[in-house]
């Protein structure tokens, strides 16, 4: 009897966290191991190579799987080019519009893996193991990618102007759209500080460095002397479009730079600075502990990408396996 209340409890318990977690249950880091067992090591060297050429494309493929997994879950949807049933597109979105890229890489992995072992892997699970590769390419912690998503069949264009945090929001609205994917505090300290590599241009912070909220003078959390240099790099009236280092002090190394710059009130964005410049909030114990202690800051990020890459995958018999990143089966 207490044997088969023991098989009976796990069984309750097994379909409740199927119910409750499906997306954790279908996606699985074995998922490839028979089709595609060396999917990871194709992916790692189509980014190795395109590091030798462009200093800021890990950072860059790290954004695309967030801006992916934002809208729609992580479904590869920002990938899709305009055209056929796709009427609007993602990569049009005010966030991703002359902003997100790395989409040429995506489409060499992709190429390299249909050589490979074609109509296995989709296009949202190369954007999760390359945001892996390329953080740990980048001297930041490495973890296992589940994997099993599939790839949607429409874009977003309105859910990602909507949905994909600003850098001018209040740290109140970011954690709102943090929580609306699953995502709590610490997801959301743990993964802005994928801000230690890549870059900004002026458009996304200028907003800052002359006229704050209106008030006629610059963002009063920003450090003097970093403020006269971005003023300098971004004057008033000059190129929105300029690039900045997000982490001025090992602009293109993944570490927990980005949280000491954050003590000393050099944060680039609003939304960076905002973590530890907002009175009570309790974002503020994270950045200096995560600022102390990079272990913990990588734990946490690990983790963290696990978890943003687990928002709401197709799996199964949904979506489709696309051939091509950048449009629809058959269109």
């Amino acid at each position: 009897m207490f044997s088969f209340t023991c098989s009976l409890l796990t069984t309750i318990f097994l379909v409740l966290t199927i119910f409750l977690h499906p997306s954790n249950a279908q996606l699985s880091s074995t998922f490839y191991s028979s089709t595609c067992p060396n999917v990871s090591s194709i992916v790692r060297s189509v980014i190795q190579q395109a590091l030798q050429s462009d200093t800021r494309i890990a950072a860059s493929l790290t954004r695309l799987h967030f801006h992916d997994c934002f809208v729609n879950g992580c479904d590869g949807s920002l990938l899709l080019d305009q055209g056929g049933n796709i009427t609007l597109s993602e990569k049009n979105a005010v966030p991703n519009n002359n902003s997100a890229r790395g989409f040429n890489v995506v489409d060499n992995i992709k190429t390299s893996l249909e050589n490979s072992c074609p109509g296995v892997v989709s296009c949202a699970d190369i954007l999760a193991l390359a945001a892996e590769a390329s953080v740990s390419l980048g001297g930041g912690p490495s973890w296992t990618v589940l994997l099993g998503r599939r790839d949607g069949l429409i874009a977003n264009q309105s859910g990602a102007n909507s949905s994909i945090p600003a850098p001018t929001e209040s740290l109140a609205n970011i954690t709102a759209k943090f929580s609306a994917v699953g995502l709590n505090i610490t997801d959301l300290v743990a993964l802005s500080g994928a801000h230690t590599f890549g870059r900004a241009q002026c458009r996304f912070f200028n907003q800052r460095l002359f006229n704050f909220s209106g008030t006629g003078s610059p963002d009063p959390t920003l450090n003097s002397s970093y403020l006269a240099t971005l003023q300098q790099n971004c004057p008033q009236n000059g190129s929105g479009n300029t690039l900045n280092n997000l982490d001025p002090s090992s602009p293109d190394t993944f570490d927990n730079n980005y949280f000491q710059n954050l003590l000393n009130n050099r944060g680039l964005l609003q939304t960076d600075q905002e973590l530890f410049s907002t009175n009570g909030s309790a974002t503020m114990s994270i950045v200096n502990n995560f600022a102390i202690n990079q272990t913990a800051f990588f734990e946490a990020f690990a983790q963290s990408m696990i978890n943003m890459g687990n928002i709401s995958p197709l799996t199964g018999s949904q979506g489709e396996i696309r051939s091509d990143c950048k449009k629809v089966n058959g269109s």
